[in-house]
């Protein structure tokens, strides 16, 4: 997929407004100004949890004609549905508007927008082009200053449009928050079907509103933990081939699948490092599990880990500097940080119950895992000192939390109750707050969050 993009970034020359964060230990002030430059916006989230109040902000609908008129009825209602699942923004019901039918070359009735509450306005347009591909163009205005913010235009095939629309959101996300937004992205999970004792497992990819299911495999082997690369379209996996565990590379684009290796034992949580070049896993010999490093361009094994304990799920820092992982040394499941060579594990994971399932954020700043206790399944987060530990979640049965590129929300899943149950994946922002269920075509499981495309 080709998108070409043409910027006409508007400056503005006045723009101050303070949104405010109600958190429950400390209150986070929002504030966007700028003079004679472009504004910006910056959040400041606390990784306590808190409660978010989302910014009233209108998305028009785009304007179009004829054979694009539905498509840009379409972007405008996905832009929509990707700002407020956010749960940073909420979108002002279109029947509220006051100023109807604008185009991208409409200038905005402020005072309309006013005073329906709306701090922010998005408008845009798509057009036919004489070669067949569409034009959408979006403008983000601030309605209190009255001024445009940001202008972008995009030429891209029809059959895009709904990607095309993940990347307005983006742009929108990213103008008015200071960071990088997450909606063109992509999770790649497990689509389970059938009955509950004997469940067909497929490697599925989908856009990460649910949108796109695409399957991988077709199920005739049963498949298990995928991870994306954080650089690439490739996904690492385990599969039973032949009643076999072996781990897989996937390259998403060209659909090709080779083994890393054949190794003695079971292979587990295989995960690449962050320059994408290197797979970190866990082997089993014997009743112990250690953790091992396999350089993909030499197909070389280095062995990290050597104990009589069960050590697994190993998740790289961002800097690739230290490893995250779960190890039973201390007899339960508990959280260890290491050295990405091995040396210097030190425990961090102090509270109740039993932790697993480790990976760090690509923020650095925060290590997301499960946690059992008392029957409870959990997911939290804790800083990689140990300290700070927070849970967002919890339910009947949750468990593997994967990042968005920007280390704002966890993707996960969640097991219903009875019989006729099955896992389901979910997203929940730092805030606690804001849950969202992801709609599968099936029962889904072992979510994992790609990298923003290209």
């Amino acid at each position: 997929m080709s998108f070409v993009m043409g910027l006409n970034p508007m400056r503005t020359t006045g723009v101050k407004q303070l949104w405010r964060h109600a958190c429950r230990l400390v209150a986070a002030a929002v504030t966007v100004a700028a003079i004679s430059q472009p504004a910006y916006a910056l959040i400041e989230l606390d990784i306590t949890q808190g409660n978010v109040e989302p910014m009233p902000i209108a998305i028009s609908p785009f304007a179009g004609s004829g054979l694009q008129e539905d498509v840009a009825g379409q972007i405008s209602q996905v832009v929509a549905a990707d700002l407020q699942r956010s749960g940073l923004f909420r979108p002002i019901d279109p029947t509220a508007h006051i100023q109807q039918g604008m185009n991208v070359g409409t200038m905005p009735r402020f005072g309309d927008w006013r005073t329906i509450g709306s701090q922010a306005l998005v408008t845009g347009s798509i057009a036919q082009q004489a070669n067949g591909q569409i034009r959408a163009e979006f403008r983000l205005w601030d309605v209190f200053a009255g001024q445009q913010l940001i202008g972008q235009q995009f030429f891209t095939t029809p059959e895009n449009w709904r990607r095309l629309a993940h990347i307005i959101s983006d742009a929108v996300y990213q103008r008015l928050t200071g960071e990088k937004g997450y909606f063109d992205t992509r999770v790649v999970f497990i689509d389970e079907s059938g009955p509950k004792d004997a469940r067909r497992k497929r490697l599925a990819i989908m856009d990460q509103d649910g949108a796109n299911v695409r399957y991988l495999t077709r199920g005739d082997d049963l498949v298990l933990t995928p991870r994306f690369s954080p650089v690439s379209q490739e996904v690492t996996y385990m599969s039973y081939v032949g009643g076999n565990p072996q781990v897989y590379l996937f390259n998403i684009e060209t659909g090709q699948r080779e083994v890393l290796g054949n190794f003695p034992g079971m292979t587990f949580a295989p995960r690449f490092s962050p320059d994408g070049q290197k797979v970190i896993m866990s082997l089993q010999q014997g009743s112990n599990a250690n953790l091992y490093l396999m350089d993909l361009r030499t197909r070389r094994t280095t062995r990290l880990t050597n104990t009589a304990a069960i050590d697994t799920s190993p998740s790289f820092s961002p800097d690739g500097s230290q490893v995250v992982f779960e190890s039973d040394r201390g007899g339960s499941q508990q959280l260890y940080v290491m050295n990405s060579n091995g040396s210097g594990a030190t425990r961090i994971s102090f509270g109740p119950g039993q932790y697993s399932t480790p990976v760090w954020s690509p923020r650095g700043d925060l290590i997301a895992f499960t946690k059992v206790h008392q029957g409870r399944f959990m997911i939290g987060v804790i800083r990689p000192d140990g300290k700070g530990e927070r849970i967002l979640t919890e339910g009947y049965h949750n468990e593997g939390p994967a990042w968005s590129p920007n280390g704002r929300v966890l993707t996960f899943f969640r097991d219903t109750v009875g019989e006729q149950g099955g896992p389901q994946v979910w997203t929940v922002d730092l805030t606690g707050y804001n849950e969202q269920l992801v709609q599968t075509p099936n029962f889904a499981s072992d979510p994992a969050w790609s990298p923003l495309l290209d």
